[in-house]
């Protein structure tokens, strides 16, 4: 059965029934699904945050929801960076095997060991997360980095994008 948008499906972590994005600091896969509301991952940036700078960390998976087909060389990439100037998405493949359970960190503003951030702004740019069969998934790390002197910020977006051939 081919692949159809629906088929990529973006999930936190934190736990089997984590429900909140500022949680999604690794660990087991979430049955609830990310949030697409501004500050649904990340938290308002704050007048204290946005005069000292400061950089956070979360961890979702990209979950194959398809019933029977695998993502081939599946890719993520940023189709759209913050529209502030003062804050930036990069993305980094998680360390965990294909339906792994990702490194937890200690806090928001401890960075995953052994990972990777850049902001590809292109599927031939994209990071490889490899094969994802059928109801499986692969972590996904997100950074934003918000620079130091910013204005504060309540609608700081971003747009994730993904592609994968597939097989049955």
């Amino acid at each position: 059965m081919p692949l159809v948008s629906g088929d990529f499906v973006v999930r936190l972590s934190g736990g089997a029934s984590n429900s909140d994005g500022n949680a999604a600091l690794g660990g087991a896969k979430s049955s609830n699904t990310a949030s697409t509301s501004t500050d649904g991952l990340f938290d308002t940036v704050s007048s204290a945050e946005a005069s000292a700078g400061d950089t956070e960390y979360r961890c979702v998976y990209l979950h194959n929801a398809n019933a029977s087909s695998s993502m081939i060389d599946a890719v993520i990439w940023v189709g759209a960076n913050t529209p502030n100037a003062s804050t930036t998405l990069d993305i980094g493949v998680g360390t965990a095997a294909v339906n792994g359970t990702e490194q937890t960190v200690a806090n928001e503003s401890t960075a995953p060991t052994s990972v990777s951030f850049s902001a590809p702004s292109s599927q031939g740019a994209g990071l490889a997360l490899g094969t994802i069969p059928a109801g499986q998934h692969k972590a996904i790390w997100l950074r934003r980095t918000v620079s130091a002197s910013a204005p504060a910020s309540s609608n700081d977006t971003w747009q994730l994008n993904f592609a994968a051939d597939y097989t049955s």
